[in-house]
């Protein structure tokens, strides 16, 4: 029986990239995501399976677990996640409440699910957080301490699940995505991000991807609990 790796937002920029290099390297992926068009579109594009699920939603893993019926899963990837910016002043508790439920909340929802299953086929977690957690930036009040936690959830389950699954998480900078779209729409705007990198460029979700597909591979089979940045030498580079 085929082993599935569940990438979840499958069709953000990151997790549609990474479903095409799992199916390059002849590797099986059930693909989640809201948008059916999209999904569909993939599943066209690679014979994946998948579901179509709100991870927002109180019985998103009964509709996933009824479409992988019973399949083994071999990895995770987390790729979900939000920019949540505002000033300190008008922040509120169920801004934070409304940001760990999406980013933090289901997967470990997720883990608990599908604990043993991880264990007896000795795969990989993939997590994403952000640069803002090591680098702080203005109106990253509410995603930075959300991602923080997911960095923490990240050592956390590494030393528990170890040494039959292995927990690892990126940290990416800003990258050309549906939700950077807003951002990165203004040409002007757009250069002077890309300025703020060593690399002189913005990310692409396939920046992302590649490390993540190494790191749900027998590749990367000593390396966990590890917090990884992908930001353009942002993080540690002046």
């Amino acid at each position: 029986m085929s082993k599935k790796i569940l990438i979840f937002g499958a069709t953000g920029s990151v997790g549609s990239s990474l479903t095409k290099l799992v199916k390059e390297s002849s590797m099986d992926a059930h693909l989640i995501g809201k948008n059916e068009d999209e999904i569909s579109n993939l599943k066209d594009q690679t014979g994946f399976s998948y579901s179509i699920a709100d991870v927002t939603d109180q019985n998103f893993i009964e509709t996933i677990d009824k479409d992988l019926d019973g399949l083994e899963i071999s990895g995770i990837a987390y790729c979900v996640g939000s920019i949540d910016l505002k000033p300190l002043n008008l922040v509120s508790k169920k801004d934070y409440l409304k940001s760990f439920e999406l980013n933090l909340f289901p997967i470990v929802e997720i883990i608990k699910k599908y604990k043993d299953n991880l264990k007896k086929n000795k795969s990989s977690v993939v997590l994403f957080s952000t640069v803002a957690v090591k680098q702080g930036f203005p109106n990253h009040s509410i995603i930075s301490p959300v991602k923080a936690s997911l960095e923490g959830l990240t050592v956390s389950l590494a030393a528990e699940l170890a040494p039959n699954v292995r927990v690892n998480c990126i940290a990416p900078s800003l990258s050309k995505s549906k939700m950077a779209g807003k951002i990165l729409s203004n040409p002007k705007i757009a250069e002077g991000i890309a300025k703020q990198h060593p690399l002189k460029r913005v990310g692409e979700g396939s920046d992302s991807a590649a490390l993540a597909k190494f790191l749900l591979s027998d590749e990367s089979s000593w390396i966990t609990g590890q917090i990884i940045g992908v930001d353009g030498g942002r993080s540690n580079v002046g």
